[in-house]
């Protein structure tokens, strides 16, 4: 099994290195305070991982929101099973 995560591995370095030697131009990227000239290659992984960094930033934030509303329907199904077990308690009284 680790040999098959090591041509995975190698396989992956292997498409990098083709990237990279087919997209060497040099691009010039405009900012609103500057600019810069990348490589069009860095420049691709740069945008694609900050698009992944942003992307679990959200889906970290989507996690805990659902995982804070979780607990609170949790304490709410605890009070609820309390009522019900205190009002099977009490006895009927007929008026």
């Amino acid at each position: 099994m680790r040999v098959i995560g090591y041509l995975f591995l190698l396989v992956i370095v292997l498409l990098g290195i083709t990237f990279s030697t087919l997209n060497a131009n040099v691009v010039t990227v405009n900012y609103y305070i500057g600019r810069s000239a990348l490589p069009l290659s860095l420049l691709l992984v740069l945008t694609f991982s900050l698009g992944c960094i942003l992307g679990m930033l959200v889906g970290v934030w989507l996690l805990m929101k659902t995982k804070l509303k979780n607990y609170q329907l949790k304490h709410q199904l605890t009070l609820a099973e309390k009522e019900v077990k205190n009002l099977r308690v009490i006895p009927l009284r007929d008026q």
